[in-house]
């Protein structure tokens, strides 16, 4: 095995490790707001990111969406109470997650057009 793949295999499993101890931090102690939980995942993922692009290996962009939608369902999350106060009678729950899920998934979709396009889709070679 070469040094990349030791080192992306190293990456991943300290940011799994990480991550399961916050998720069970959050889930055992109740007084840990879920924003919290959500805002720590969106900086592991984007973390270690900024570890791979430090050590000269390529960055993984789903990390970096999700870790950029974690971070952001968080601090809405977070502010809830305050939206709730600014707009009493809107459920925003709901709403919040599903604007970020269907953010997430237009990036994804945008980014996977622009990849064909680049290829020349269609185009005999």
């Amino acid at each position: 095995m070469d040094n990349t793949q030791l080192m992306n295999r190293r990456f991943r499993s300290a940011a799994r490790g990480l991550l399961a101890i916050l998720w069970g931090a959050t889930i055992l102690f109740d007084f840990i707001p879920l924003g919290v939980g959500l805002i720590g995942s969106g900086l592991i993922l984007l973390g270690v990111n900024v570890l791979r692009s430090m050590n000269d290996l390529p960055i993984q962009n789903d990390n970096g969406m999700i870790g950029g939608l974690a971070l952001a369902w968080g601090g809405l999350e977070l502010t809830r109470p305050f939206l709730h106060w600014l707009f009493p009678s809107a459920d925003l729950d709901w709403a919040i997650f599903a604007i970020l899920l269907a953010g997430f998934g237009v990036s994804l979709l945008a980014r996977e057009l622009l990849q064909v396009r680049r290829a020349g889709f269609g185009e005999s070679r």
